[in-house]
């Protein structure tokens, strides 16, 4: 059965890996108008095309980074480099492992990062601009953004001697999980509140959005919620009480394509840093 799995994600067509983006987003959305979190009163395509765009520009810095993470992977696993390399481990315990540890430093890792370094923060301000957070909130990145996480994964594959089946596998789950707790969806307390010790769920990654602190600086985590138990950023603020977008920025400027991409580079916007 996993060595199905990784012959699989070992040579993923890539129209299998755009489908895995389409239908997500496509799902989520659908699940969004029958159970929401929030009632929001808004123009849902016009929101979804700027945030689609921004997914366009993240595909384009993903396939320039394509042929060097593939070169780093294959190096790192031919010379048995990296801590996944080290140990011999069973193939199920190595998939997990190396889920979780791609997890901590192509995402948690440079997460926490972009909060804490002022001039990343104002490239990541454009994924907390969003003041109406939905499905296609998810991949809602500035280009400058989308190479700073280009730039950790390729690090992470590297460190950890990460194959291409096992990137590729995160990478596709990635996707699919940041859909759906990014989703305008309202999961039951008795299946949301059990979910987020294991994985990110939606109200917890919600909390992250609250348009000020210190829910701004809390749940980091993209797949797995562990890291943020396990380093003690775990916040678990009721949804009822939150309000999306930055207490710094006009909300009405979310949907202001010409705005959100100069926003990194606006010396007048205040960062709180």
């Amino acid at each position: 059965m996993i060595e199905s799995i990784i012959r699989y994600f070992e040579h993923i067509p890539s129209l299998h890996r755009a489908l895995v983006l389409a239908g997500g987003i496509t799902f989520f959305w659908l699940v969004e108008g029958a159970i929401p979190l929030f009632g929001f009163r808004y123009n849902k395509w016009r929101h979804a095309s700027v945030n689609i765009f921004f997914t366009v520009t993240t595909i384009v810095v993903n396939f320039a980074f394509a042929l060097l993470i593939v070169k780093a992977s294959d190096w790192a696993v031919q010379h048995k480099f990296g801590l996944l390399q080290l140990v011999g481990l069973p193939l199920w315990v190595f998939m997990i492992a190396g889920l979780l540890l791609l997890d901590l430093v192509g995402a948690y890792l440079i997460h926490y990062i972009e909060h804490k370094v002022k001039w990343m923060w104002k490239f990541h301000m454009v994924h907390h601009a969003d003041s109406h957070v939905d499905t296609t909130t998810a991949n809602r990145h500035h280009p400058g953004e989308s190479v700073f996480r280009a730039v950790f994964t390729l690090i992470g594959v590297i460190v950890l001697g990460a194959p291409m089946w096992l990137v590729m596998m995160y990478q596709s789950l990635s996707v699919v999980f940041t859909q759906f707790n990014h989703a305008n969806i309202r999961l039951p307390g008795w299946l949301d509140k059990p979910l987020s010790w294991v994985i990110v769920s939606p109200d917890m990654h919600k909390v992250h959005h609250h348009y000020m602190r210190p829910q701004t600086d809390s749940n980091y985590g993209n797949i797995f919620s562990v890291w943020d138990h396990v380093f003690g950023t775990f916040n678990a603020t009721p949804v009822d009480g939150l309000r999306y977008g930055l207490d710094v920025l006009d909300d009405t400027t979310d949907e202001k394509l010409g705005y959100q991409l100069q926003l990194p580079f606006d010396k007048k916007i205040k960062t709180d840093y």
